[in-house]
């Protein structure tokens, strides 16, 4: 069986395809190309009022790429409604090496020094592969997907892949479509390049949330 290497699960990512473990504790991975696969339009992202004020008022300090290591073992965490994790410590293993690459991102909630919240996933080209979220606090991980839909779009993606659709996803626009329509919108995003940014200038996530009120 051939090892898994960062760089070979960029190429799987290149074709649209995304690892997965049975349980935390596995060794094994398997290998997922969904039928329907989940996206969420950067171009229609949606911000429920109330978590618009919540994102207004700055209650979190929020960084990027941090604590990465500590998002990702957030996130493999069990919790109330999942007992178990599909991120295994292989996974975490590779994910924190595309990190060390430059490719994984992490963007953090943080309230009085501690990590509350969070999310991270892979950039290739203009495409973002979301990966997992938590929260420690209610809204959390929300507004870190708020910050970092502003962070894709400054930076110039085009693509947010969110693998499957979850309710906490539906809320801010997430579709499903089929794999063909996937492939080939993948394809576009990689044929060009994007930047994720870690920094917002001064102003720059005020502009976006005008901006998403417009196109609501």
């Amino acid at each position: 069986m051939t090892e898994l290497t960062p760089e070979l699960l960029l190429r799987a990512y290149a074709v649209g395809i995304f690892p997965m473990a049975d349980s935390r504790s596995s060794r094994h991975l398997y290998w997922l190309d969904p039928e329907w696969r989940g996206i969420l339009p950067l171009d229609r992202f949606h911000i429920p009022r109330r978590l618009r004020r919540t994102v207004r008022r700055g209650g979190f300090e929020v960084k990027a790429d941090q604590a990465f290591a500590a998002v990702i073992a957030a996130c493999a965490e069990r919790r109330a409604g999942r007992p178990d994790s599909w991120i295994n410590h292989d996974i975490e293993r590779l994910y924190k090496a595309l990190h060390d690459m430059g490719v994984a991102h992490s963007v953090e909630c943080w309230r009085g020094g501690r990590l509350v919240g969070g999310l991270y996933g892979v950039a290739l080209g203009g495409a973002f592969f979301g990966e997992s979220m938590f929260s420690h606090e209610t809204d959390a991980s929300k507004v870190a997907l708020v910050h970092l839909a502003a962070r894709l779009t400054r930076g110039g993606f085009s693509l947010l892949d969110t693998q499957f659709i979850t309710k906490h996803l539906e809320q801010f626009g997430a579709v499903e479509i089929p794999r063909t329509e996937y492939r080939t919108r993948l394809a576009a995003a990689l044929r060009h390049s994007a930047v994720f940014q870690p920094d917002l200038p001064e102003g720059a996530l005020l502009e976006f949330l005008q901006s998403m009120t417009m196109m609501s």
